[in-house]
């Protein structure tokens, strides 16, 4: 296992966080290295999402750990989505805001799990939210385009 640099916004290689991942056809030793070294290097930084845009490899790859366990989801997908929620969003790519972002309270992602197996992944609330924005990264998207509000993340806390 080894950590990832961690593409940031207007850096070099920030395009890459602006272009859709591709589909991942073969789950081989390198999309499984590739989910490990995302968990060490998300679990690192204290961030509980990353995908892999983010560590410079263009594959629909995504870690999740809201404080639920960890999932490794391969090629997923939002199927389903219900209800609405307004919350603040961080993410690790765009290290200095912090935005409000409104988000489906309800989610259901159809995904592969590292073995190749199909599964359904229910989420509510911060896992609804983590799901939706990790997705989200693997077209291309940043929270920074869906917030109704943008603060300095200094500034936030200086609220807090």
């Amino acid at each position: 296992m080894a950590l990832r640099n961690i593409i940031k916004d207007g850096e070099k290689g920030s395009e890459t966080l602006r272009k859709k991942a591709k589909r991942v056809d073969l789950i081989d030793k390198k999309i499984l290295a590739l989910l490990k070294d995302m968990a060490e290097t998300m679990y690192s930084v204290d961030g509980v999402g990353l995908a892999a845009p983010q560590v410079g490899i263009l594959k629909r790859v995504v870690v999740i750990d809201v404080g639920e366990g960890l999932l490794e989801l391969i090629n997923p997908e939002i199927v389903q989505e219900s209800g609405e929620q307004v919350g603040v969003e961080g993410c690790l790519s765009v290290p200095r805001l912090i935005g409000e972002v409104k988000r489906p309270q309800k989610v259901i992602v159809e995904a592969l799990n590292p073995q190749g197996e199909k599964i359904r992944v229910e989420g509510e609330g911060i896992l609804a939210r983590a799901l939706c924005h990790e997705v989200d990264h693997l077209e291309g998207i940043l929270f920074t385009d869906k917030a109704i509000r943008l603060m300095d993340s200094e500034e936030q806390n200086e609220k807090d």
